[in-house]
């Protein structure tokens, strides 16, 4: 894997190599949300990308910039569901066969998503197997390229297509952001948008938006050093339950981010509730946490705009009912 740190130019070179082949997601408005917090609301909804998450765009731009040879081999990655869907997806568009380890207790709704692209699925114990290493060896044995989720510079260039197709279309709307959240796991969507606001939205205040127990990145920003995550959390945020921040992601948030922000369980649910009621979204649990941090006023930018990514749309059913009645 390459280890060099992305540039902004990579982003715009994302974009372009993108272009076709991802949502440009919209822009959404809502007269209520701007009410609530007395701000412009800007929804950067991708539960309606492709594979619903932003997951796609990095793992495409990652897989595009496989050698001939290497796409002979195939791609593998280690993921909860949406990065393995984003890599399935991206390895059938372009001809290649696709290895995923998957937690056993991933939610079905992607495992069978996953499945459904051609990917071989490889089931493995979230608390009792070292994904990376597990990654390495299907590699090896496969003779394939790892994708990792989050920490590779061609990920977080991907990802970083999201701010920048919000923060331009914002711009012809004539509106520039004060504040940006963003939901954080390992934190390659946040570096990638990081890089898009350095360049183009330097004046925005970001945030990193985390669940409760799940904190690795407030923690990390606070200390100014990578801390991992000892005594978790509970599960509900399924796609945003990294041990720590990455190796490439945490010096470019670092350099950037204003704070981070943690959200409770009854907060997501809210906002869970709230996408499904007046934005007519259906929205996991890790991709709600930004919109229930801008709910709870947590990120605020009163009579400013705010920018709001909804990471992800693929809600596990049963879940999804609790939050329709929390």
């Amino acid at each position: 894997m390459s280890e060099h740190q992305p540039t902004f130019e990579d982003v715009r070179a994302a974009a372009t190599r993108l272009a076709g082949r991802i949502v440009h997601t919209p822009l959404l408005r809502n007269r209520l949300l701007d009410e609530i917090t007395g701000a412009t609301v800007l929804v950067k909804p991708e539960a309606l990308q492709r594979t619903g998450s932003f997951k796609l765009r990095g793992a495409t731009n990652a897989a595009l910039l496989l050698s001939a040879e290497a796409r002979r081999g195939g791609i593998v990655t280690h993921s909860s569901g949406n990065h393995g869907q984003g890599c399935a997806a991206a390895a059938h568009m372009l001809g290649m066969q696709a290895t995923i380890a998957m937690p056993s207790d991933a939610p079905t709704i992607k495992v069978e998503a996953t499945r459904r692209w051609g990917a071989e699925i490889i089931p493995y114990d979230r608390h009792g197997t070292d994904r990376e290493a597990l990654a390495e060896a299907l590699a090896a044995e496969r003779g394939a390229t790892i994708i990792p989720p989050f920490d590779h510079p061609h990920v977080i260039a991907g990802q970083g297509t999201v701010a920048l197709e919000l923060i331009e279309d914002a711009g012809a709307l004539g509106l520039a952001l004060d504040a940006f959240a963003v939901c954080t796991g390992g934190g390659g969507l946040t570096a990638g948008c990081v890089l898009s606001l350095e360049a183009l939205a330097p004046q925005a205040e970001a945030f990193a938006v985390e669940p409760e127990g799940w904190d690795d990145t407030k923690r990390s920003l606070e200390a100014g050093r990578l801390i991992a995550n000892t005594t978790p959390g509970s599960g509900l945020c399924d796609a945003l339950l990294s041990k720590q921040p990455g190796a490439l992601t945490f010096p470019i948030n670092h350099r950037h981010l204003a704070g981070g922000v943690v959200v409770t369980e009854a907060e997501v649910f809210h906002a869970m509730r709230f996408a499904f009621e007046h934005l007519k979204l259906v929205v996991e649990p890790g991709g709600a946490v930004a919109l229930a941090a801008v709910l709870a006023g947590k990120v605020a930018a009163k009579g400013g705009v705010i920018g709001v990514v909804i990471s992800g749309g693929n809600a596990d059913p049963a879940i999804f009912a609790r939050a329709l009645v929390a």
